[in-house]
């Protein structure tokens, strides 16, 4: 279930909101801090220096992971604690039913289950155990990362894109000045300020939204890892058919202290 997600959205709020609420208590001349020119310089350059430095695919993609940080799917102590107590039970369906048991599982789930649980199922399903389990379950948590790594890459390069096209339009807007100055000297000023618009639209794009949204896709992917990594050692266990008590016992290792499941307990953990 996928749920809106509030520090984001309160942390692009406050962040736009004081930079406005600065221009508003300094000035009664607020459109002096719009224009569309300098703004197009900033945005166009950005992209187009992505898209000569990354595939257009991988740019697109990135995009649509940006706005993606206003919502996500959580993993929180409550769903590990959860993942913890589904490898338990299907410890025991292993014991009861068999591998065809976890089969019987994965289809009830649907298109419910995530690309790593499908995988770790199947595994076992075909038989492997041991060395090879961990192998082939550690090669494809490594490439899931790093293929869901490619995006928020790509907008840690725009962060640094935006502020040197910003100082690009600075330098434009300088010549134009100096350009004009034989006209008329006291435009020196307005001209001066207006030039040095791009900069600031850069500086805010960089440090308000491509850096910001590196930091938070790099956090969400870091926590999907930890998640799998967890599922990787149920599964090496499980096709060890490892009784129930040890594998309540090392997942646990990866569960806040406060929230280890217990499989003598069947009371609901908060």
């Amino acid at each position: 279930m996928k749920f809106l997600s509030l520090g984001t959205l309160v942390g692009i709020i406050a962040g736009f909101g004081l930079c406005v609420y600065a221009v508003v208590s300094s000035t009664d001349n607020y459109l002096m801090f719009l224009s569309p020119a300098s703004l197009m310089m900033v945005v166009g350059g950005t992209f187009a220096a992505s898209m000569i430095a990354y595939q257009e695919r991988y740019v697109g993609k990135a995009l649509k992971d940006m706005l993606s940080i206003l919502i996500h799917k959580p993993i929180n102590p409550k769903t590990l604690f959860a993942d913890v107590g589904n490898v338990i039970e299907w410890s025991k369906i292993i014991r009861t039913k068999g591998i065809n048991g976890i089969e019987e599982e994965t289809e009830a789930m649907g298109d419910n289950i995530d690309p790593f649980t499908k995988f770790g199922t199947d595994l076992l399903i075909t038989g492997y155990k041991g060395h090879e389990m961990r192998q082939l379950l550690t090669d494809f948590m490594d490439s899931m990362f790093e293929r869901s790594m490619i995006q928020p890459q790509i907008l840690q390069t725009m962060s640094a894109f935006a502020p040197a096209f910003g100082m690009i339009g600075t330098l434009v807007g300088l010549i134009i000045m100096l350009d004009n100055m034989g006209g008329d000297p006291s435009a020196l000023g307005k001209g001066l300020s207006i030039a040095l618009l791009t900069t600031l639209y850069g500086v805010l794009l960089a440090q308000l939204i491509f850096k910001p949204s590196y930091y938070k896709l790099k956090q969400k992917h870091e926590i999907i890892r930890f998640r799998n990594n967890l599922l990787l050692e149920g599964f090496v266990m499980l096709a060890a058919k490892t009784d129930s008590v040890t594998i309540q016992d090392k997942l646990n290792s990866f569960l806040d202290p406060h929230m280890h499941y217990s499989i003598f307990s069947d009371d609901d953990k908060n």
